[in-house]
C-alpha cells in the first residue's frame, strides 16, 4: 500500500511509475518550461490528466478536475462507477436506470432520456471509446483511475462535454507478467468473480497484453411479494478487457482495446408506498445494456517538430428498458375501489380499478469516431520556441434505431418505432505558451459541424444541422514550488434538436435551439507542510444561454401517458467552488476529502402543468442540484499488514424534477473496509451503507392511484441499503 522514500513520507506503486514516467523528456516537456528547481520535498505522487490530449499533470492543469486513483478505489473496494461517484464533488447522477447513467455536473445534465434523439451534457469516455449516454456499464476492476473534468471542455471534446467529461482508464499492459484472481461474496446474495493476466508475448518484450474479467451478480434488494421473488432488481453483470500494445518501431507505438459489457439487469424499483424492500408488480422491468467496443491508436513519434496520434474507435451497443407502469399487480387493483363518471364527468357510482400499464423500449447504437491529431515537440516549437501546439481534425458517426412500444389495460398506448443519424466533423487548435515570469497561456478552439436525420413510424421527420464554435482561455502562475494558481474562460455548447409525438397544442414546441454555457473559474493548486497536503481549489461562475430543459406533462384525460419534450429557458447562472484534498499524515495514515457547494437557478422560464395553469420557476434551484456534496476519508495501513478504511460521503437535499417542487433528503451514508494485506494476497471484511441510511436518488411527483382520482403524490425510488461482505484477492507474478 505505502511505501517509505527518503524523505519519510510514502508512495503507491503507480504512483512511482507515473513519477518515472513523468522524468522522461518528452513529457516534461509537455508539462511547464519553468525554470527547474530542486524542491526540498518530494511530492507523494504525481498524476497524469489522460483525458487531456496534453496528458499534462493533475497538479498543473489550469482547470478543475478530480482524479481518483487505483489505490483509493482498491482501498474503498469499489466494484463499480455507482461506489465511486459519491465522493466527487458537484456531481450527481439520475437513478432512473439500475446502474447510473444520466449524470449532472454543477447542476448541468440530463436526468432520463426516454424517447428521442441521443444528446449528452456530460460526456463519458471509457479508454478512448465514447459510451456517452450509455454509462451503465463501468466496472471498476483493473481500473486505473477515474477522471471528472468539470466545466465545458469545448476544445477537446466538443457537444457531448457541455458540463463536463468523465474519463475512465483502466490499467496498460505490463512488459513482466503479473496476474491476479479476485472474489468477493456478499449479503443480497452477492457473487463478484474477476481476474486479470498481463505481460509480454514475445521475447523482444514489443508486444505486450492485459486481460481483465469480471462477473458480478446481486439480487437487488428487493422482495416481490406478489411473484415471491427476490431477485426481480437483479444485477448480472459481465465485464470484459483486452489490450495490446505493440512497440512496432522505436518511433510507432500501436495499441488496440477491446471492450465487452453484458448488463442484463432486472428493474423492479418503484412502489406505490414508496417502500424501498418489497415490490408488488406482475410484470418486472428490464434494464439491460450490451456493448462491444475497440479502439485503435497510433502514435507516432519519428518526426523532428511533432508527435502524430490516430485514434479510432467504434463501439456497438443493445440497450433495453422496460418498466411495470402502474406498479403493481391486477388482483392489488381488483381490491380497490374506482370512481366512476358519466360523459359529462358526473360521479355515478364505483366499481373494483382495472389498471395494467407496462412500456418497454429496445435500442441499437453505432457510433464510429476517428481523429488525428499532431502535437509539437521541443523543435517544433513556435515563437521563438516558447509555444507548445496541437491541431486536430475529428470525425463521429452515430445510428440509433429505437423501438417504443406500451400498453394499457390490454391496449397499445404509445407505438413508436424511429430512426437518428448525426455526422458531426470538427477542427480544433490549443496553443499553451511559456510568457516568462512562470506565466503559462492556454488557448484553445474547436468548429464543429452536425448533420442529421430522424425517421420515425409517426411521420416526424427532422433534418436539422448546424455549426458550433467552443473553446477556452487560461493563465496559469506558478507562484512557487508549492502554489500554482490559474484562471480559465471556456465556452461550451450542446447542439439544438426536436420533439417528436407532441399535441396541437405543443405544436411551437417541435425544435429547440443550441445551448452555450460560458464557465468562469479561477483556481489554486497547492501543497503544504513539505508535501505532505495537496489540495485542489476551484471557484466558478457558469452562464448559460437558452438553457435546454427537459419537461413532462401528464396527459389529464389519458393519465397513464407523459408529454415528454424539451424546450430553452432563458438564461441561467450557476456558481459555487470545489475543495479537494489529501493528506499523507504519516507513512500508515492518509486522510482525503472533498467538498463542493453550488448555488443554481433559473433564468426567466414559465411552463403549463396539465390542467393549463402556468408555473413560474424563474429563480428556482435546478433540478439534481444539491448545495453542498462533500466526502472524506482515511486510510490506515499497519507496518504488519492490518489494513482499515473508513470513508463517508453526502449531500443537502435537492429537487428531483423540473417540472414539479419535490425534493429528496439530505443524507450522509457511511463505508468500511478492514482487512489483512501482504505481497501477495489480500483479505477483506467490509460495509457499504453501514448505517442503513435510506436515501433517495430519483423522485416522481404525479398521479398514478386510480383509487386516488389520479391525485398527484410523491414517489421515491431510494439508493442501495446496507450490505456487507468479504473479499479475497490473490496476486501472482
Amino acid at each position: 500500500m505505502f511505501t517509505k522514500n527518503s524523505t519519510g513520507l510514502s508512495h503507491t506503486p503507480i504512483a512511482l511509475a507515473v513519477i518515472a514516467a513523468l522524468s522522461s523528456p518528452i513529457v516534461m516537456a509537455k508539462t511547464a518550461d519553468v525554470e527547474q528547481v530542486t524542491p526540498e520535498y518530494e511530492k507523494m505522487e504525481v498524476i497524469v490528466v489522460n483525458a487531456d490530449f496534453s496528458n499534462i499533470s493533475l497538479d498543473k492543469m489550469p482547470s478543475s478536475v478530480t482524479v481518483i486513483d487505483a489505490q483509493q478505489l482498491e482501498d474503498e473496494g469499489s466494484q463499480h462507477f455507482e461506489d465511486v461517484l459519491n465522493s466527487i464533488a458537484n456531481f450527481n447522477w439520475s437513478g432512473g436506470s439500475s446502474r447510473p447513467k444520466y449524470f449532472q455536473i454543477r447542476g448541468v445534465g440530463e436526468q432520463e432520456q426516454y424517447q428521442g434523439a441521443p444528446n449528452s451534457s456530460v460526456g463519458f469516455v471509457v479508454d478512448d471509446i465514447d459510451l456517452s449516454g450509455l454509462g451503465m456499464v463501468s466496472s471498476m476492476y483493473d481500473m486505473q483511475q477515474v477522471e471528472v473534468l468539470r466545466g465545458p471542455q469545448g476544445t477537446q471534446y466538443g457537444a457531448n462535454a457541455l458540463a463536463g467529461l468523465i474519463y475512465l482508464k483502466s490499467n496498460d499492459p505490463t512488459d513482466t507478467f503479473e496476474h491476479g484472481v479476485k472474489v468477493s461474496v456478499g449479503d443480497d446474495d452477492l457473487r463478484t468473480f474477476s481476474g486479470f493476466s498481463s505481460g509480454p508475448l514475445n521475447d523482444s518484450g514489443k508486444l505486450l497484453y492485459r486481460v481483465s474479467v469480471e462477473q458480478h451478480n446481486q439480487n437487488g434488494y428487493r422482495d416481490n411479494l406478489y411473484l415471491n421473488s427476490d431477485d426481480t432488481n437483479q444485477r448480472d453483470e459481465l465485464s470484459a478487457r483486452a489490450k495490446l500494445r505493440w512497440y512496432a518501431t522505436d518511433d510507432l507505438q500501436i495499441d488496440l482495446t477491446l471492450l465487452h459489457a453484458n448488463f442484463d439487469n432486472g428493474y423492479d424499483a418503484w412502489t406505490l408506498d414508496n417502500n424501498s424492500s418489497n415490490t408488488l408488480t406482475d410484470q418486472p422491468g428490464i434494464d439491460a445494456q450490451e456493448t462491444t467496443g475497440a479502439g485503435l491508436k497510433f502514435i507516432y513519434t519519428g518526426a523532428k517538430g511533432f508527435d502524430l496520434t490516430s485514434l479510432t474507435s467504434i463501439a456497438q451497443t443493445d440497450h433495453h428498458h422496460a418498466y411495470d407502469g402502474d406498479w403493481a399487480n391486477p388482483d392489488y387493483w381488483a381490491s380497490k375501489e374506482c370512481t366512476e363518471y358519466d360523459d359529462d364527468y358526473n360521479v355515478t357510482g364505483s366499481e373494483p380499478c382495472v389498471y395494467d400499464y407496462t412500456w418497454d423500449k429496445e435500442g441499437d447504437r453505432q457510433t464510429l469516431t476517428q481523429e488525428f491529431r499532431l502535437s509539437s515537440k521541443d523543435a517544433g516549437r513556435i515563437f521563438a520556441g516558447s509555444t507548445d501546439w496541437l491541431v486536430g481534425v475529428y470525425m463521429m458517426n452515430l445510428n440509433e434505431d429505437n423501438d417504443l412500444y406500451s400498453e394499457y389495460n390490454t391496449w397499445p398506448d404509445e407505438v413508436l418505432k424511429s430512426s437518428y443519424e448525426a455526422t458531426n466533423y470538427a477542427v480544433f487548435a490549443q496553443l499553451d505558451s511559456q510568457l516568462g515570469h512562470d506565466y503559462l497561456l492556454s488557448t484553445g478552439l474547436r468548429f464543429e459541424r452536425r448533420d442529421s436525420e430522424y425517421r420515425d413510424s409517426n411521420n416526424d421527420n427532422f433534418d436539422p444541422s448546424e455549426n458550433m464554435w467552443g473553446g477556452h482561455i487560461a493563465l496559469s502562475k506558478a507562484i512557487n514550488n508549492n502554489h500554482n494558481a490559474y484562471a480559465r474562460i471556456a465556452r461550451g455548447y450542446k447542439a439544438g434538436g426536436f420533439n417528436m409525438t407532441l399535441p396541437t397544442e405543443l405544436a411551437n414546441k417541435k425544435e429547440f435551439d443550441t445551448e452555450i454555457l460560458y464557465n468562469y473559474e479561477i483556481g489554486i493548486k497547492s501543497t503544504w507542510l513539505d508535501g505532505q497536503i495537496d489540495s485542489t481549489l476551484a471557484i466558478f461562475f457558469m452562464d448559460r444561454e437558452d438553457q435546454q430543459v427537459s419537461a413532462s406533462l401528464q396527459d389529464p384525460d389519458n393519465p397513464q401517458r407523459f408529454i415528454l419534450f424539451t424546450e430553452n429557458a432563458g438564461s441561467s447562472q450557476n456558481y459555487g467552488a470545489e475543495l479537494d484534498a489529501k493528506w499523507y499524515l504519516t507513512e500508515n495514515i492518509e486522510f482525503y476529502g472533498s467538498v463542493g457547494w453550488l448555488e443554481t437557478e433559473y433564468g426567466q422560464y414559465e411552463y403549463s402543468d396539465k390542467y393549463g395553469s402556468v408555473v413560474d420557476l424563474s429563480g428556482r434551484e435546478l433540478a439534481h442540484s444539491p448545495q453542498f456534496t462533500y466526502s472524506a476519508g482515511m486510510t490506515y495501513v499497519a507496518d504488519s499488514g492490518w489494513f482499515a478504511n473508513i470513508n463517508a460521503s453526502g449531500k443537502s437535499d435537492f429537487y428531483y424534477s423540473d417540472s414539479n417542487e419535490s425534493t429528496s433528503d439530505a443524507y450522509t451514508i457511511y463505508n468500511a473496509r478492514l482487512g489483512y494485506e501482504t505481497a501477495t494476497w489480500s483479505a477483506y471484511l467490509w460495509g457499504r451503507n453501514l448505517f442503513d441510511k435510506e436515501y433517495g436518488v430519483r423522485g416522481f411527483y404525479f398521479g398514478n392511484e386510480p383509487d386516488l382520482d389520479w391525485a398527484d403524490k410523491q414517489y421515491i425510488r431510494y439508493g442501495d441499503p446496507r450490505q456487507l461482505g468479504i473479499t479475497l484477492d490473490y496476486k501472482f507474478m
